[in-house]
């Protein structure tokens, strides 16, 4: 059962709709051996609580950094079966995608974590000085599974429920939550994070990591950067009460 303190929060709290409870989950980046306890506890959790409506958010970048992308991938697809789960783009599964059709970007994405994507579909760490990129991006997509390839196709960009608008890295301040873009959406961060705007809804996003969950009075930000750090964050969210473990 999840539990934690209370964070600060702003006077006027956002609020989820009666009976919804949120658990959100970001940058997985490959560690399926993180996921698996952390889907337990919600497992757990759901079964104690037994909320009307329960909705899994997981926030974007499952693959790359991490030992275990496929694995990863398998869990997420077979979680996406019960029905009651949102999974959102992230920036390294938006440029996964981008190379596929522009293989020029191959050795730039082999250094944000590539290779252990690949390695985790039974392929080779690629030789940059003799391996021709698209030969092999085509080897890495035959041995994709299917399933894996409509996922990563299947992404949404944000997610809103009551007064909380989720998302991969975050938002532009200035502009409406509606007029957003794909690229701020996925990649922005130092003009969202700085900023003490109120965005129309509190934004619940990773993309950046922190040492602990980050709670301010406009967003908070869960990504504890799981693939270095080993700890991978949990939010749980019912009424106003925000929880990280």
């Amino acid at each position: 059962m999840i539990s934690g303190a209370r964070p600060s929060l702003p006077v006027l709290k956002p609020q989820l709709p009666d009976g919804v409870r949120i658990y959100a989950i970001s940058d997985i980046h490959g560690c399926a051996h993180l996921l698996q306890p952390m889907l337990r506890v919600i497992d757990a959790d759901v079964a104690h609580r037994r909320p009307p409506y329960a909705i899994e958010i997981f926030m974007g970048d499952y693959i790359d950094r991490g030992p275990d992308t496929r694995a990863t991938l398998d869990i997420l697809v077979e979680r996406s079966r019960r029905g009651n789960a949102v999974f959102l783009k992230g920036n390294h599964e938006a440029f996964l995608v981008r190379i596929f059709e522009d293989p020029s970007l191959f050795e730039d994405w082999i250094g944000v974590g590539g290779a252990q994507t690949m390695m985790s579909y039974g392929l080779a760490p690629p030789d940059l000085r003799r391996d021709e990129p698209a030969t092999v991006l085509r080897d890495l997509i035959r041995a994709m599974p299917t399933e894996h390839l409509e996922f990563l196709d299947n992404l949404r960009l944000s997610f809103t429920c009551g007064d909380f608008f989720f998302v991969h890295a975050g938002v532009r301040p200035g502009v409406p939550l509606a007029e957003q873009t794909e690229r701020d959406l996925l990649w922005i961060r130092e003009e969202f994070l700085r900023s003490d705007e109120q965005f129309g809804k509190y934004i619940v996003h990773g993309h950046t990591p922190v040492r602990s969950a980050e709670f301010l009075a406009n967003r908070v930000n869960i990504d504890t950067g799981a693939y270095a750090t080993g700890n991978l964050t949990l939010m749980s969210i019912q009424g106003s009460r925000m929880l990280a473990v």
